[in-house]
């Protein structure tokens, strides 16, 4: 479970995260969507302990900057920043040594086998495309088989069959209990997946809806997604 409660992150006086408490529960899949500039990408930094920031932030119950928070994190960034000597392989066996993991090279081989990553196993980070790097960032993160993990934009740079395993992969993870969290701002990249949304803009949560309330509704959640980043702009 994730516990985010009085987010602020300011930039001298820019407020790019205002005040956001929210939560996402074992087992479900939560997207921030909005434009750019909205916020979506600091709160996600600020969650995974790479940015200060006031207020707290829980990662099953632990301060997410502790070490007990740090082993049940995985985190996939926008832009892939793969070591450039380092082998794809290299980049799991590196994971698996800092998270002390025990027969993980089967688990490395299954996941790099689904984003078609295995032919590439001796390439080095350098050498690969973007596409391969976010590829090499989201092995990186499933292998450690996380409690939360986070996704900035994680769709983008993927072709169709990378797109198509990796929400394969995330119904898999969140059948298991694993809480999600995916930053975009193109809502209909995450169809089918979500089943909570949180609409940001200016650094503020403006809208809360889940999957359950939409379908009961019937409300169109791409016209509210417009209606509130366009009258906000």
């Amino acid at each position: 479970m994730l516990n985010v409660s009085h987010l602020t992150k300011k930039y001298h006086k820019f407020v790019a995260n205002d005040n956001l408490t929210f939560m996402v529960k074992d087992g479900e899949t939560a997207v921030l969507a909005g434009p750019n500039g909205a916020g979506k990408s600091t709160a996600i930094k600020c969650i995974a302990g790479l940015l200060r920031f006031d207020g707290e932030i829980e990662l099953c119950g632990h301060k997410n900057k502790t070490i007990e928070a740090k082993k049940i994190l995985g985190y996939v960034p926008e832009i892939p920043a793969p070591f450039e000597l380092l082998t794809v392989w290299e980049h799991m066996e590196f994971i698996a040594r800092a998270y002390q993991l025990e027969d993980w090279q089967d688990r490395a081989n299954e996941l790099m086998r689904r984003l078609e990553l295995t032919d590439k196993k001796d390439k080095l980070g350098k050498e690969l495309s973007k596409g391969m790097q976010q590829k090499i960032s989201i092995c990186c993160a499933m292998l450690i088989e996380p409690k939360i993990l986070l996704f900035d934009e994680p769709l983008v740079g993927l072709d169709p069959h990378a797109i198509k395993e990796l929400k394969l992969m995330l119904g898999e993870m969140k059948a298991k209990g694993t809480t999600i969290v995916i930053s975009t701002h193109m809502l209909d990249s995450v169809e089918g997946v979500w089943d909570r949304v949180f609409i940001m803009m200016n650094g503020r949560i403006e809208a809360e809806r889940t999957r359950v309330q939409v379908e009961e509704t019937g409300e169109n959640l791409e016209e509210l997604f417009f209606s509130i980043t366009e009258k906000k702009e």
